[in-house]
């Protein structure tokens, strides 16, 4: 209960809804609202896995039942088509149609809306999710929303007493509160109201051209707006918990209001910053910018992505390839120490969020960086060509004994082929750097001649070591070397020693821990990478 991790937080705002009673629907309600305009975007994944990790926390501090629902805006009209989906041209007919009355443009679904929860839902039931699908469509045609329709056309003045508050003056001439779904070309309609009968449930309407329509509020014939929705709808379902972006947080007051108009207490709310992409633009699902779902899981595990998700959810954060290496590295560091932690450090432990407390052992011997690295210079089209320096370094491992590191070795060929190896650009030593890159061959050749490199280190800074263990093999030893040889050779800022061991070695602006990347690599192999950039072959 004293746990200072944010879902434990948001957990114990939720449970103090019911500290004097349990709820009479006989679970808390979590819910995650999804618009499908457009392809299932990273932030929709956050979202769940978030609003999950707060549920999970909820369920270690009560015994009240919980369940998740993840509701689909999938009648909405279609306001704009998608830029980043094919048949453009057809998609054009269909504006304003419900997304679910829009064809599917990939062919594959019923509709639009249907291929884009299909997306959702596949990648949802991936992870392992525990959720109900809930779709606007069905929701409303089905009469399961009709009991909250009739009461918003009874309480139609006091609701829009509410949204006029926040619209222009221009707006409020022609706003209402329900969107006529047009009987004949299945439209939605953003037209005023000449009438809301709060007796018989209907309004009654002017269309586009005109005719004069009445229709009743319920069995999916008329929408409510996007706001009033939102209210509407956790007034309908008893929500108790839901999350959303930064942009929605202007909008609380009036999602509040409605919910209360209409008969059901505001439930907590947790505003997240956005995601942004690699330029700092908001992540757009129609535009297509960032990284999608799919395309992070082609270079990492989920696991690492909801590990990214858990990092300081109230701080805008860039969400483009560049981070999905330290994603996975630090997630794999969490997962080493989680086991020698105690409790109160485990409950504030990242790992304990994603895996819900059932913690696994991190089988990763070589991390994610270090096989991006590796990959590079053995220029590795499959996995099995890492294996063989892996099981070098670490002979005990295997694909079989260690999955995790099998699945990042696979992932870690398609990063380095699509984003490594394209941006590679290799650069000549300066004469500093060509005369201690050919004192680092001499030592890694002698051990004698690496002793010495490092005892001349000693002296000149006052040091003493034992080097009776020292050894060409151990990771340790050889980054000790590779420092001596830095210092010997003046570079007061090792950081420019790194860097020119990387941009002329690797191709890349930064990279590994060299001594684990020599022993990884193999120093017969590192001696032969180092003379041909003296040779002027990479460069």
């Amino acid at each position: 209960m004293s746990s200072k991790a944010w879902p434990f937080e948001e957990a114990r705002r939720v449970l103090k809804r019911y500290r004097k009673q349990p709820p009479e629907k006989g679970y808390v309600l979590f819910e995650t609202g999804y618009g499908p305009s457009g392809l299932p975007h990273i932030g929709t994944f956050g979202e769940v896995a978030r609003t999950t990790m707060i549920r999970n926390a909820f369920e270690v501090i009560s015994d009240i039942p919980t369940k998740l629902i993840c509701f689909s805006d999938d009648l909405d009209g279609m306001r704009k088509v998608p830029g980043n989906v094919p048949n453009q041209e057809m998609l054009q007919e269909h504006l304003q149609k419900p997304l679910t009355s829009v064809p599917d443009p990939f062919g594959e679904y019923e509709s639009f809306g249907h291929h884009n929860n299909a997306m959702l839902r596949r990648f949802l039931d991936t992870f392992g999710f525990d959720y109900e699908f809930y779709s606007a469509t069905e929701f409303y045609r089905s009469g399961a929303f009709d009991e909250i329709l009739k009461r918003a056309c009874e309480k139609y003045d006091a609701i829009m007493e509410v949204m006029l508050k926040s619209l222009r003056e221009e707006r409020r001439q022609t706003y209402s509160i329900f969107l006529p779904i047009h009987p004949e070309t299945g439209r939605v309609l953003y037209v005023p109201m000449k009438k809301v009968d709060a007796e018989n449930h209907t309004i009654t309407f002017d269309d586009e051209d005109g005719r004069e329509w009445t229709l009743p509020v319920t069995g999916g014939n008329v929408k409510l707006q996007w706001k009033p929705d939102f209210g509407a709808r956790w007034a309908a379902l008893e929500v108790d918990f839901e999350m959303y972006g930064k942009d929605h947080s202007t909008n609380t007051p009036i999602y509040d209001s409605i919910c209360r108009i209409l008969g059901w207490p505001a439930p907590e709310h947790f505003t997240y910053e956005l995601f942004l992409d690699e330029n700092g633009q908001k992540i757009s699902k129609s535009s297509g910018n960032g990284v999608s779902i799919d395309e992070w899981l082609t270079y990492a595990s989920t696991e690492s992505l909801a590990y990214f998700m858990y990092q300081k959810p109230k701080t805008a954060k860039r969400m483009h390839f560049d981070v999905i290496p330290k994603a996975v590295d630090e997630y794999h560091q969490q997962l080493r120490a989680y086991h020698g932690q105690d409790l109160k450090a485990q409950l504030n432990n990242p790992v304990w969020h994603i895996h819900a407390g059932d913690v696994p052992q991190s089988d990763m011997v070589v991390p994610f960086s270090m096989l991006l690295n590796l990959a590079s210079v053995s220029g590795a089209e499959d996995k099995d060509k890492l294996w063989g320096f892996i099981q070098r370094y670490a002979p005990e491992a295997s694909p079989e004994a260690n999955p995790q590191m099998d699945q990042a070795a696979g992932f870690a060929v398609r990063y380095y082929n699509d984003f490594v190896k394209p941006a590679k650009v290799y650069r000549a030593p300066t004469d500093q750097e060509r005369a201690a890159l050919a004192d680092l061959v001499a030592a890694l050749k002698d051990v004698d001649v690496a002793k010495a490199m490092i005892e001349k280190k000693n002296a000149a800074m006052g040091q003493e070591a034992d080097l009776s263990g020292f050894g060409l093999e151990d990771a340790d030893d050889l980054q000790s070397l590779v420092f001596a040889v830095g210092k010997n050779h003046g570079f007061e800022n090792l950081r420019e020693w790194f860097g020119a061991l990387y941009e002329v070695l690797l191709g890349a602006s930064q990279g590994p821990r060299f001594g684990g990347f020599i022993a990884l690599y193999g120093v017969e192999e590192s001696i032969a990478l180092i003379e041909s950039a003296l040779a002027g072959e990479l460069a």
